[in-house]
C-alpha cells in the first residue's frame, strides 16, 4: 500500500511536470521535424546538421544551466510571499546572464572560424557555415528566453512556458518546411532554411515572454520588483554562486556527447548523421526525465524556504520513483519501434543499418541518464550545488570522454563502442549525485 504522502507527492510532481513536459514535447517535435525534413532533403545536409548542432547543444544546455540558479531563490522567495524580491532576482538575474551569454556566444564566434580544423568531412564545410551563423545569432533570445522561464517555473506558473513553446515550435515547423524544400514561392535554402526558421521562433517566443512580464496583471507585483529594484551587486553574485555550478555542470555532461559527435564524424558522413538520427530519437526519453527533474527542483527548492528537510527528502524519493518507471516505458518504445522511429528521419539504408546498432547501448544509457538527472536537480533544489562541478568533472571528462575514445578507436568498436560510453559516465555521475544529496540531506 502506498503512503498518502508519496502519494501526494507523486501528483504534485506530475502536476508540476506535466506543462513542462508539453513545453519540452514541442521542442522534441521541433527536433524531430529538424532532422526528418533535413534527413529527407540529403544526407549531407542531416550529417552537417548533426555537426552543428551538436555543438551548440553544448552552449544551449550551459546556458540553461545558468539560469537554473534563479529556480531556488524564485521559489523560496515566493514561498515566503516576497513578490517584489522576486522581480528584483528577475531584473538581476538578467544582467547576469545576459553577461554569461555574451561570453559563450563570443567563444562560439572565434570557433566557427575553425570548423575547417575540426577533422569533419570536407564536402560539409559550404552546408556547416551558414547553419552555424544562424544559429549563433539566435543564442542571445535563447538566454532572454530561458531567465523568464526560470521565473514563471519558480512561482508555480509552468503551463505559460508550455504554451509559449508550442506556439514557436509550430512557427518553426511551418517554416521549416517553406524554406527547406521552397513551397509556395518561398526559396528552396535547404539546411539555411531550417537556421532561419529556428532563429526567427527563438526571436519570437522571446518577444512574447517579454510582452507579458511587461503587461500581464498577474505579474504587476513581479513587474514592480523587475523596473524599480535595484541592481545589487550581492544578488547577482548570489545567483552567479548558484548558476556557475550548475551550467558547468549540465555542459560537461553535454561536453562528452559533443566530442563523441566530433570523433563519431571521423568515422564519416553516414555515421555522423546516423549519431544525429539516434540522439534526437533519445530526446523521447530526455525530455520526460528532465521535465520530471525541473518539477523535483522546484517542489525541493520551495520545502527548503520553509526548512521541511522530511519533504525535500520525499519529494526526491518520489520523483525518482517516477522517472524509473519513464525509464521503463522509453527503452521498451526505443526497442519496441525502432525501425519506424529511424525510418522516420532517413531514407538512406546505410544509416538506417548503422542506427539499429545503436538501439542496445541507447536503452542502457537510459536508466544512468534519468537517476543523474533526479538528483543533480535535487540537489539543485536545495543550492547545495558547488560539489556538482567536481562530480560532472570527475564522470563525463575523466571517466566518459576517453572511455569513448578508447572503445571507439583503439578497441576498435566504432560508433557503437561510443554509444556505449555514455553509460559510463552517465551511472558514474548517477551514483556521485546520489551519495551527495544524502550528505547534504542528513
Amino acid at each position: 500500500m502506498l503512503n498518502k504522502d508519496y502519494i501526494s507527492h507523486y501528483k504534485a510532481i506530475i502536476r508540476l511536470g506535466l506543462p513542462i513536459v508539453v513545453g519540452q514535447l514541442g521542442v522534441i517535435i521541433l527536433g524531430f521535424a529538424d532532422t526528418m525534413m533535413v534527413g529527407h532533403y540529403d544526407t549531407n545536409s542531416l550529417a552537417a546538421v548533426s555537426f552543428v548542432n551538436n555543438l551548440f547543444t553544448l552552449v544551449t544546455i550551459m546556458l540553461l544551466g545558468f539560469s537554473y540558479g534563479i529556480t531556488p531563490i524564485v521559489g523560496a522567495l515566493f514561498s515566503q510571499k516576497q513578490q517584489y524580491k522576486v522581480g528584483e532576482t528577475v531584473r538581476n538575474a538578467l544582467i547576469t546572464n545576459g553577461i554569461y551569454g555574451s561570453l559563450l556566444i563570443g567563444i562560439m564566434l572565434v570557433l566557427y572560424f575553425f570548423v575547417d580544423r575540426m577533422g569533419q568531412p570536407a564536402e560539409l564545410l559550404p552546408l556547416i557555415r551558414p547553419y552555424y551563423i544562424t544559429i549563433l545569432i539566435s543564442m542571445i533570445f535563447v538566454v532572454i528566453f530561458n531567465v523568464f522561464r526560470q521565473f514563471t517555473d519558480g512561482i508555480m506558473r509552468t503551463s505559460i512556458a508550455m504554451w509559449i513553446l508550442i506556439g514557436g515550435n509550430l512557427m518553426n515547423i511551418l517554416f521549416n518546411y517553406l524554406l527547406i524544400y521552397g513551397k509556395f514561392g518561398f526559396p528552396e535554402w535547404g539546411l539555411l532554411g531550417a537556421g532561419i526558421s529556428t532563429m526567427g521562433s527563438r526571436i519570437l517566443m522571446a518577444l512574447v515572454y517579454v510582452a507579458l512580464f511587461l503587461s500581464a496583471k498577474a505579474f504587476s507585483q513581479y513587474r514592480e520588483g523587475f523596473l524599480k529594484g535595484k541592481t545589487h551587486i550581492g544578488s547577482i553574485k548570489s545567483i552567479t554562486h548558484i548558476s556557475t555550478p550548475i551550467s558547468l555542470q549540465m555542459g560537461m555532461e553535454t561536453g562528452s556527447f559533443t566530442f563523441s559527435a566530433i570523433m563519431v564524424g571521423w568515422l564519416g558522413a553516414i555515421e555522423l548523421a546516423s549519431y544525429q538520427v539516434m540522439v534526437t530519437i533519445s530526446t523521447l526519453g530526455f525530455m520526460f526525465y528532465y521535465s520530471i527533474g525541473a518539477a523535483i527542483a522546484i517542489r525541493i527548492s520551495s520545502y527548503m524556504g520553509a526548512d521541511d528537510m522530511r519533504n525535500v527528502k520525499m519529494a526526491a524519493k518520489s520523483g525518482y520513483h517516477i522517472l524509473l518507471l519513464l525509464c521503463v516505458i522509453a527503452s521498451t518504445v526505443f526497442f519496441t519501434l525502432d525501425d519506424m522511429l529511424i525510418s522516420t528521419f532517413t531514407d538512406d539504408e546505410a544509416v538506417r543499418a548503422v542506427a539499429a546498432s545503436l538501439i542496445a547501448p541507447l536503452m542502457l544509457y537510459q536508466f544512468g541518464d534519468a537517476t543523474q538527472i533526479c538528483f543533480a536537480n535535487a540537489l539543485r533544489g536545495t543550492s547545495h550545488v558547488v560539489s556538482m562541478i567536481w562530480i560532472a568533472f570527475f564522470s563525463y571528462l575523466v571517466v566518459g570522454i576517453p572511455t569513448a575514445y578508447l572503445l571507439g578507436f583503439p578497441l576498435g568498436f566504432g560508433e557503437k563502442g561510443i554509444f556505449y560510453s555514455f553509460s559510463a559516465g552517465l551511472f558514474t555521475a548517477a551514483i556521485l549525485f546520489y551519495l551527495q544529496f544524502r550528505k547534504v540531506t542528513r
